[in-house]
């Protein structure tokens, strides 16, 4: 193939992808903007502070943030990586599909309400 193919730059890039460590979640009932508060707050920490502020802060999100932060974690341990040497290198949500339903309102009429979903990624890497 010639140099600067399309499958030789993807294989390229996964292999770049490939020495780190990372963990998804799909369908998280949570809206994107709730999840991105919480995760614009723990990227680029390392590992043990990240988990610090997920453990003390009040939104629903960072529960959920913070079992995939240790998925993620185990995921890096499987890897031979060191614990101690790892950060939060990406994450960011992005959005799911939308439930809709429908909420009777006065005089016969209906508003709509939207339950939103997310796809949360963490991705870790050593220093």
């Amino acid at each position: 193939m010639a140099k600067g193919h399309r499958s030789q730059i993807k294989r390229e890039r996964n292999e770049v992808k490939d020495n780190r460590a990372s963990a998804k979640l799909s369908y998280a009932r949570v809206s994107v903007q709730k999840a991105c508060f919480v995760l614009d707050a723990i990227r680029g920490k390392d590992v043990q502070t990240a988990l610090g502020i997920l453990a003390y802060s009040p939104r629903y999100a960072s529960t959920v943030i913070e079992k995939l932060l240790k998925s993620a974690i185990a995921n890096a341990e499987v890897k031979n990586m060191d614990p101690a040497k790892l950060y939060i290198e990406e994450c960011y949500a992005n959005q799911g599909p939308i439930m809709k339903r429908i909420q009777p309102r006065a005089r016969g009429t209906a508003y709509r309400i939207e339950k939103r979903m997310c796809h949360i990624t963490v991705v870790l890497n050593e220093r």
